[in-house]
């Protein structure tokens, strides 16, 4: 079987296996009912976003064990996506250059990885939210756990829990407006697979990586 980088008659190189592509949906699908049920316990004003989940007792029983989930799923995510997200020398120099990337003029730009600047710091606030939620939200969780908490500890956590919410939620909108934003992103995550064209221009140095992976050049002694 040839090879879905180098193919000619393909002409793509895998940027997502189906691996990864099928965790990131779990995470976001779970993703999205935890939030609706998380903003339907909030605020009165957002109760009738219950409906989606049967009600408001289906509601706060699934909640947690919703955010549960998605907690685990995007833990395994993580670990996969860890490495390729470290912040670099290149990284930062990036993110200096804001107005160029704001305007498109990735000439103009360090030579990004896998993931630039921005899908890195964005990945690092998933990371402290998901687990500042997880923490709190175990602090709160009044069928098995609340009880061994003062009150006072239980006011703070419903307020972390809270703001990392909505930090969270701020963060996958920047998310997915960004995949909206560069063409061929969400294309990326559902077929796996992006141009060549694609790759030069939006992350060059990991199309280098997987050129030189692909050819390795011959060791001269």
């Amino acid at each position: 079987m040839s090879d879905p980088t180098t193919d000619p008659s393909r002409r793509t190189i895998q940027r997502y296996t189906p691996n990864e592509r099928t965790n990131h949906w779990v995470v976001a699908i779970i993703f999205v009912l935890t939030a609706i049920s998380g903003l339907a316990l909030f605020h009165p004003a957002l109760y009738w976003l219950s409906v989606f989940l049967g009600g408001g007792t289906w509601t706060r029983i699934l909640h947690p064990f919703l955010g549960l989930i998605m907690t685990l799923a995007f833990a395994v995510l993580a670990a996969a996506m860890w490495r390729f997200n470290k912040m670099e020398p290149r990284d930062w120099q990036w993110l200096r250059q804001g107005r160029d990337v704001v305007n498109n003029r990735e000439d103009r730009l360090p030579e990004v990885g896998r993931f630039n600047a921005g899908q890195k710091l964005v990945f690092f606030v998933f990371v402290v939210c998901m687990l500042a939620l997880l923490l709190s939200g175990i602090v709160i969780w009044r069928e098995y756990f609340s009880l061994y908490f003062p009150v006072g500890v239980i006011r703070a956590a419903a307020v972390v829990h809270g703001l990392s919410a909505f930090i969270l939620i701020c963060a996958i909108v920047v998310h997915i407006y960004a995949g909206i934003w560069v063409k061929g992103s969400i294309g990326a995550m559902t077929r796996g697979t992006v141009t060549p064209g694609w790759a030069w221009k939006h992350h060059r140095a990991w199309f280098r990586e997987k050129l030189h992976a692909t050819h390795p050049r011959p060791r001269s002694d």
